[in-house]
């Protein structure tokens, strides 16, 4: 799951893109601390130095197994010739690299580079924005660290809060006796979908055909105040087949129970300091 976050160096503001594990930071946003009207010449000028190219090949090969070794030696023996130039377009169409990353545009547009080139970008630039950099990436992290710990421990904890309620109430008055362990599983699926339809409007599958890319399931990716009302749903929805109710009418109430509920939830003050 992508995402973007800005940190700040020294006036400076800098966009962050986290995908798959990765951070890239972005390269035009930090040249603009030495040249603000022409941010892409800097970086044109770090790229096409010998030192560079050195370093970004070393870090392909570790980290890219169809890094383009003709190209890269190709780049390497003109280095340092006047009239060499490199930018980051043909450096990464002619090697195949996946250290740095460009994109047009004027919003979200520019060249990006994974941390490890970013902070070498920085020492060029000057120590000082360096280490400005590396302490402000590091705050964030920090930060990011804390929300997923609280993230994942409220998610399992708001999940699993009525568990043991809601499919006790399934296997009590939804289960026939003596179904096989398949078809038993595949009831808890289908009112797991109940209240992932009232809450969400799409069942698992429905998600997971949605989104291919993306790791996990719906409920990974619900907010805070999403999970408290998801919940609390459970507890409802066990309540609801207590009293012999038909999935359908359920699924209207929860429906509407959430809806409630979220109206209800949003904006509230003790909930967003749990984001």
């Amino acid at each position: 799951m992508k995402k973007t976050h800005k940190i700040f160096v020294k006036d400076i503001v800098v966009s962050l893109v986290s995908q798959d594990g990765s951070d890239y930071l972005s390269l035009t946003d930090m040249a603009k601390s030495k040249n603000s009207e022409f941010p892409a010449d800097v970086v044109k000028n770090w790229l096409k130095t010998r030192f560079t190219i050195d370093f970004m090949g070393i870090w392909e090969q570790m980290h890219n197994p169809k890094f383009n070794m003709v190209e890269f030696d190709q780049f390497k023996s003109e280095a340092g010739i006047n009239s060499f130039v490199l930018s980051p377009e043909k450096w990464i169409k002619y090697t195949r690299a996946i250290g740095i990353r460009s994109k047009a545009g004027r919003y979200g547009g520019g060249t990006f580079g994974h941390k490890d080139i970013a902070f070498e970008f920085a020492s060029w630039i000057s120590p000082e924005f360096k280490l400005f950099l590396i302490k402000e990436f590091q705050r964030l992290k920090e930060q990011e660290a804390v929300r997923l710990e609280l993230g994942w421990d409220l998610k399992r904890a708001l999940t699993k809060i009525n568990y043991h309620i809601h499919t006790d109430a399934i296997q009590t008055h939804l289960i026939p006796n003596q179904l096989s362990k398949q078809k038993m599983n595949m009831i808890y699926a289908n009112e797991a979908d109940v209240l992932n339809m009232a809450l969400f409007g799409r069942t698992a599958k429905m998600w997971r055909d949605e989104n291919p890319k993306d790791d996990g399931n719906i409920r990974d990716y619900a907010d805070v105040t999403q999970l408290v009302v998801l919940a609390n749903l459970e507890g409802i929805n066990a309540e609801l087949i207590k009293q012999n109710i038909p999935q359908s009418e359920r699924l209207s109430k929860l429906n509407q129970i959430a809806i409630s509920q979220m109206r209800s939830l949003i904006g509230n003050a003790t909930i967003k300091k749990l984001k």
